[in-house]
């Protein structure tokens, strides 16, 4: 998890020592180390002193270049790789067909199904040449859901023959090219499985439909348990340590439980218990063993490539890993960043300031990490509501002209000065198809009463002007998250440095 990532030195320290302890104690075996590292906005690895910051997927999507998304996966696994990580979850094979889903968005290649199964397939590719094992999710299709599984059950109400043609598609194209783990999602499919038993936990998904139909062979690992819709009661969960039990029943190899060590140890407690009692199998437990020694053989190797000799050289190899990655990242980003209507600006024309509007800081989900900053708001107030990211990329405009950085909330008046001395606006959006008071604010502004050039910024989900309302008011650039370095290549595409190359992935 991100919270426990300081460095890429850190990390490795870190994971050696968990190595250690897990020979120490009589493990025949290394250890399989996972991280959720999706890229883009998910990205528990990713930091100035760590890993490298690459597009995640639907930015990638956008390039149009599969042979990008692979170097790109493949590149981040190699980082992962020098610091001892052998397991990434990732890629996601959702498809979102939903543009509303509260949780997948942009963590998606895109609303085709081919689209999603070849990028998917490409990013699976990249981690196998790193010697990284991925991981498909979240089985069998997060996409088209209104409901964030952390905090409860989604309902999917589609058939066997519907999923078949749209959210299997990714997965088998992934299953036939040999892909070595599936993580399990929590959702329910009553059209198919016949109740709201959440797909993690059900043997007719997990087993029937994962294993006997689409002839999936390798580890199967569940998403989190600790998501409210297996741990919360309230919201038709049955618990951790119970969860656990029936994921293993459902036929998952691996049950994981991410944040909290009690929940852990009461899961460990409650299989062992079922295990006493003759409820949960044995051999059924043998046999996931086998396949995770399977996939430990391949991607994890022995002990003394594990905790072997110290590599006194790992430090400049890994520095110049990074500053090559680095590199690939610019490129990249570039490559995605997505431009409709005119953008250039020329800084030796404008007299003024810039007048940057960013929406105030709000959680997507529980899946994505939002950094905090402070920046003073339209009234003065000083705001913990910026973003890092959004302060990095009003950083990148100072370095070109004079800002003035205004953040906007969803109850905040608009001064009458504030267009004083603007020659330009940006105004940013942070998924305003879904929080529509960034729509109310852009409508309350009379842009088009300006007479001063107007970009429209979409820095997350590219569905904020659907409907082409607002699609005169001036260009409009998608970079598809709110990362320091995707807006950074969004402001070279701005002021003429650079060339914006991405198309949008999905219907709009």
């Amino acid at each position: 998890m991100k919270r426990n990532i300081q460095s890429a030195g850190q990390t490795r320290k870190l994971v050696r020592e968990l190595q250690e302890l897990a020979k120490c104690s009589g493990q025949e075996k290394p250890l399989l180390v996972g991280i959720d590292q999706e890229n883009g906005l998910v990205s528990a690895f990713s930091s100035p002193d760590a890993g490298t910051v690459f597009p995640g997927a639907m930015a990638l999507a956008a390039s149009g270049s599969v042979e990008l998304a692979e170097e790109v996966s493949c590149a981040s696994a190699r980082e992962l790789k020098m610091v001892g990580i052998n397991w990434v979850y990732s890629p996601v094979a959702d498809i979102n067909t939903n543009p509303k889903n509260p949780v997948i968005g942009v963590r998606s290649f895109g609303d085709d199904p081919d689209t999603v199964a070849k990028f998917a397939f490409a990013v699976s590719r990249g981690h196998a040449a790193a010697g990284v094992a991925s991981t498909g999710k979240h089985f069998p299709g997060h996409g088209d859901t209104h409901v964030d599984s952390h905090l409860a059950l989604p309902r999917i109400l589609k058939t066997k023959k519907q999923i078949t043609q749209e959210e299997l598609k990714p997965f088998k194209y992934l299953i036939d090219g040999g892909i070595p783990s599936i993580m399990t999602g929590h959702m329910a499919l009553p059209l198919i499985s016949g109740d709201d038993t959440p797909c993690s936990l059900s043997k007719g998904i997990t087993t029937g439909l994962l294993k006997e139909e689409l002839g999936f062979e390798g580890v199967v690992v569940t998403d989190c348990l600790e998501m409210d819709a297996i741990a919360e009661p309230g919201q038709g969960g049955c618990g951790v340590p119970e969860g656990a039990v029936r994921a293993i029943g459902a036929g998952a190899d691996v049950v994981m439980i991410c944040h909290t060590f009690d929940e852990q140890r009461r899961a460990v407690e409650k299989v062992w218990s079922e295990v006493e009692m003759g409820k949960v199998s044995v051999d059924r437990l043998r046999e996931s063993g086998k396949r995770v020694v399977k996939m430990k053989d391949k991607f994890v190797g022995n002990w003394s490539e594990v905790i072997g000799k110290e590599d006194p050289g790992w430090e400049e190899e890994y520095a110049r890993l990074h500053a090559r990655n680095s590199e690939l990242s610019r490129e990249a980003y570039l490559k995605t960043t997505t431009v409709e209507g005119v953008i250039p600006l020329d800084a030796n024309v404008l007299n003024g300031h810039l007048l940057l509007l960013t929406p105030a800081m709000e959680a997507v989900n529980r899946a994505v990490d939002s950094g905090d900053g402070v920046i003073q708001g339209p009234d003065g107030i000083i705001r913990n509501t910026a973003g890092a990211s959004y302060l990095a990329l009003a950083r990148s405009l100072e370095a070109r002209v004079k800002v003035k950085h205004i953040v906007f909330g969803a109850q905040d008046s608009i001064p009458g000065d504030m267009m004083d001395g603007a020659c330009a606006v940006l105004f940013v959006m942070r998924n305003a198809d879904i929080k529509l008071w960034q729509l109310d604010y852009l409508e309350r502004l009379h842009l088009a009463e300006a007479r001063v050039p107007v970009i429209l910024m979409s820095s997350c989900g590219p569905y904020d002007l659907a409907g082409g309302k607002y699609g005169g008011l001036g260009g409009h650039i998608v970079t598809y998250e709110f990362t320091a370095e995707a807006f950074e290549s969004a402001v070279e595409v701005m002021f003429g440095e650079g060339r914006g190359g991405g198309r949008l992935p999905v219907r709009i």
